[in-house]
């Protein structure tokens, strides 16, 4: 089991690292988008963090619902805000700098939030 969440957490954090790096590789070039980087990130992030809960739960580990709560919800409007914007050629400042700072208070949360 040891095995299967550290495998889950590596996913997890490949996703974070996909949302993150497609989104601020597009910060000094306009015209920016929703790459298949930020989209498909944000959907790695999100099933891999799902399954790593199942796994804790399942192990009898204490998972604080309150904070995973705050990080699913955060997760699904950054997945949503991909997947709306993901084929306009160019996207305003508002929506990606949503991505950008959902992702990153996302990571505080998973980070400070004890």
């Amino acid at each position: 089991m040891d095995f299967l969440r550290e495998l889950l957490l590596f996913i997890h954090l490949v996703g974070m690292a996909g949302v993150l790096g497609g989104a601020l590789v597009q910060i000094a070039t306009p015209p920016r988008r929703v790459t298949a980087m930020i989209l498909h990130g944000g959907l790695t992030q999100l099933v891999s963090g799902l399954l790593l809960v199942g796994v804790l739960e399942a192990d009898d580990v204490t998972v604080d619902h309150a904070k995973i709560g705050v990080k699913l919800a955060v997760a699904l409007v950054i997945v949503a805000l991909a997947w709306g914007y993901r084929s306009r050629e160019a996207l305003g400042d508002v929506p990606f700098f949503g991505i950008l700072a959902l992702t990153l208070g996302n990571v505080g949360v998973a980070v400070f939030w004890t």
